[in-house]
């Protein structure tokens, strides 16, 4: 006997062993069991979730002669649940509309409709990918299905509803079938291998799972394949060198370091995955996957997973969504791309170019290789014992020239107002600044700077306090640590600068409207000045 693959032997016979369609099975079964059978269904639905499965063990149960009534669950044993099965019933017509489109079909297949049933109660007309049928066969079935005879049922399977009429569609009991979940899939293929004594592990079964997509058709043949991929065995390595999927453990590693913004470390990293000859568009899936999970993880603090919770906490929301931004438009032009390799890697680097920490990882790297650098309050200017310091002096970051090494003094913050001075000179990345900015100066001791603000809406990412404390670093050459403190705040940098816009605005707009030449123009021509069109210039 000729080997029958898997997903023809484990499909279901009854609805108790239909994976993941338990509101559809419901309904159905509440019907029979009520003797309030529709007169056609429509079951809908992505590949291999069990459409045609339910119209054929729905078929078994109002044929079935078990009883002399419609059953819940068919017995399997009589020659009408067998006929079904093989597809030899005479009163259970399976028609593929892919290759019957036209009206003839349709009015070959009507003109059976008047004749009763030879063997069982109903005479059931299943039409597999009913949206295929033309426009033509659509209008002849109108009257048929609105009215047919009592001893006729319809059953409509379809992957595309929305190119089913209307008008079909309301004649019909429409079913929409779910994708089945990962947990759901596992748990079938274990059963299964376990049936077929397969030796397996579990991360394989898990593997498969992913891949099939929510399709339990796609997931054991997928499950054949990897059996003859293991010479009858399943194990992790096999799987993944046929799905071409990665470790996660990988992509963890390619995330956290693009989130650090070390390119180097990112694309070693990417060299690594290389060599394992992936498919990259399963790769970008796998990124794509990896962080949606941190920005779930972000918002509802719900993984159980160390490395999705390690970099939820070390970066901010808002460079989440950019760079998963970024990952998705890369592939949505991923089929247009004539390289996948290049696709991938240039999705990698717009994720580094946005992330303002890969700008400072790259000024300090060359930061010893040039002679000034923009961050440096305090720079050698010659290659005498010359130095320029930095010094804060009326809000205002002034160089001084000192003669002797030994007698530059450290930079010290001693008010709010040098703090504010101090901060507008450094050059920092628009999340630090945002940050920040909304905290004022209490005190420094050492090397500890102490600011206060309001900690609950300023809530700062690891990655956010590290640049800062880098930059600060920088500036005093000597390492900061900055501390936040909880206090009523409202004049930090941001809400200073704002003031000061503020007054710039307000002595724009008088200069603007007390000005003679221009009062003396608007009388002239009936003018008006246009509502916030006054800007005052910097």
């Amino acid at each position: 006997m000729s080997y029958e693959v898997l997903a023809r032997k484990y499909r279901p016979s009854n609805f108790e062993e239909v994976v993941g369609q338990s509101h559809i099975i419901q309904a159905i079964t509440n019907s029979i069991a009520s003797n309030k059978i529709h007169q056609a269904y429509i079951f809908s639905g992505t590949r291999g979730v069990g459409k045609t499965t339910l119209a054929r063990i729905l078929s078994k149960c109002l044929n079935c002669l078990s009883s002399d009534k419609p059953v819940t669950k068919p017995c399997d044993s009589c020659t009408v649940c067998d006929e079904i099965k093989t597809g030899r019933h005479l009163d259970f017509l399976e028609i593929d509309a892919a290759s019957k489109t036209g009206v003839d079909d349709m009015r070959e297949l009507l003109d059976t409709v008047q004749y009763k049933p030879s063997s069982g109660r109903y005479k059931i007309y299943l039409i597999d990918e009913v949206h295929m049928l033309s426009t033509s066969s659509f209008n002849a079935l109108l009257k048929t299905l609105e009215e047919p005879p009592a001893h006729v049922i319809f059953i409509f399977a379809t992957t595309d509803p929305e190119k089913i009429p209307k008008t079909v569609q309301s004649r019909c009991l429409q079913l929409n079938l779910k994708t089945i979940n990962r947990d759901n899939l596992e748990t079938h293929l274990q059963n299964v291998v376990n049936s077929e004594k397969i030796q397996h592990d579990k991360n394989s079964l898990a593997l498969i799972s992913d891949s099939a997509q929510g399709s339990v058709r796609d997931a054991l043949t997928l499950l054949d394949q990897s059996i003859a991929h293991g010479n009858g065995a399943l194990n992790e390595a096999d799987v993944k060198a046929l799905l071409g999927t990665i470790d996660d453990s990988l992509v963890y590693e390619l995330i956290d370091a693009v989130v650090g913004g070390e390119a180097e470390k990112a694309f070693n990293i990417f060299y690594k995955i290389e060599e394992l000859t992936p498919e990259y568009e399963n790769v970008l899936k796998h990124i794509i996957s990896f962080i949606h999970k941190v920005s779930l993880e972000q918002a509802l603090k719900n993984s159980n997973k160390e490395p999705v919770r390690s970099i939820a906490q070390s970066v901010d929301k808002e460079f989440i969504q950019l760079i998963y931004e970024i990952a998705v438009n890369s592939y949505s032009k991923f089929s247009i791309h004539p390289n996948p390799k290049e696709a991938l890697e240039i999705c990698i680097l717009r994720m580094l170019a946005f992330n303002p920490l890969a700008s400072i990882h790259d000024k300090t790297k060359s930061s010893n290789e040039t002679v000034s650098e923009k961050k440096n309050l305090i720079q050698p200017v010659s290659s005498s014992k010359e130095t320029v310091s930095v010094e804060i002096k009326n809000n205002i970051a002034e160089p001084v020239l000192k003669k002797s090494p030994a007698q530059i003094q450290p930079l010290k913050i001693l008010s709010n107002h040098d703090w504010i001075a101090f901060f507008r000179e450094l050059e920092m990345s628009v999340f630090v600044k945002n940050y920040y900015g909304n905290f004022t100066f209490l005190k420094m001791e050492g090397s500890e700077i102490y600011l206060g603000g309001d900690l609950k809406r300023n809530d700062i990412p690891l990655n956010v306090k590290k640049e800062f404390e880098d930059i600060c670093t920088e500036a005093f050459k000597t390492k900061i640590i900055i501390k936040l403190e909880q206090s009523i705040t409202t004049d930090g940098p941001l809400q200073q600068e704002e003031k000061e816009n503020k007054v710039k605005q307000e002595n724009a707009e008088d200069n603007i409207k007390n000005n003679e030449s221009i009062k003396n123009f608007m009388t002239k021509f009936d003018a008006t000045i246009k509502e916030k069109s006054i800007k005052p210039i910097n």
